[in-house]
């Protein structure tokens, strides 16, 4: 009798953790570049009623449920314009390098970037795009152009200049980076390391100027999946009130 309330109280933890996720997931729902998160679950371990042999399997009875990992879904998000020539959207796999306060490499699909006081462009959190591209002031206005293999020109008087070359990161697992905040991952053993290249390249996404990209969060499937956490959450607290009941009943009994 004990083992059920153990054992719904693992399913109400669980089940709160998971409706945390799904609050953080519609949280992002506008937020730049963000990608849905899924916590998954495993059971945990059992334990052996009776004998188990060859001839007869013993009676096996769980004792619930614990987070496992939370999947990170990577599928492309809606690509918004903007009409700002600095930003920046990936279509396709691919991330951006940005470099963070300590020094660390950060990968990001947040490409709302502006050049800062000194025309280095930068995303909304202050991180620097790797490689650096600075955009000088007597560049004629408008006249910037990311192109989709990621060349970035503009003119500076008469003349067309090359301002840099952008590469893009992809990685043999996406799901295995670390999420850090900021809409920046940094990357894992889980993840392998970064392979650069062109825009366009073995795969790779290409550039759109004047474009961010949108979070991929649907609020449809968040509402249903927030609705099925709630309905296992109920049901697992009514297990709890059922077996007190029962507790109550046997502790009643008279000889």
């Amino acid at each position: 009798m004990m083992n059920a309330l153990y054992s719904a109280a693992t399913g109400m933890s669980a089940q709160q953790m998971g409706m945390d996720v799904i609050a953080n997931n519609l949280a992002n729902v506008n937020t730049t570049g963000y990608k849905a998160s899924r916590l998954t679950f495993e059971d945990l371990l059992y334990t052996e009623l009776g004998d188990r042999n060859a001839a007869r399997q013993g009676s096996q009875v769980g004792m619930g449920v614990a987070p496992g990992r939370t999947d990170r879904n990577f599928t492309q998000g809606d690509i918004r314009e903007t009409g700002i020539g600095t930003n920046i959207a990936i279509e396709g796999d691919g991330f951006f390098q940005v470099t963070m306060p300590d020094g660390t490499i950060g990968y990001t699909r947040d490409g709302s970037f502006a050049p800062d006081a000194n025309g280095q462009l930068v995303n909304a959190s202050g991180y620097r795009l790797e490689p650096g591209v600075v955009i000088p002031q007597d560049v004629v206005g408008g006249s910037l152009s990311i192109a989709a293999n990621g060349r970035i020109t503009g003119k500076i008087g008469n003349e067309t200049v090359t301002l840099g070359q952008l590469d893009i990161a992809t990685f043999a697992n996406s799901a295995g980076l670390e999420a850090v905040g900021n809409n920046t991952f940094l990357a894992t053993i889980n993840s392998g390391p970064p392979a650069l290249e062109e825009p366009g390249i073995q795969g790779r996404g290409v550039l759109r100027q004047g474009h961010v990209e949108g979070s991929n969060v649907s609020v449809m499937t968040e509402m249903i999946d927030m609705i099925t956490a709630q309905r296992a959450f109920e049901s697992v607290s009514k297990v709890i009130s059922t077996s007190d009941e029962m507790l109550g009943m046997a502790n009643a009994l008279r000889r």
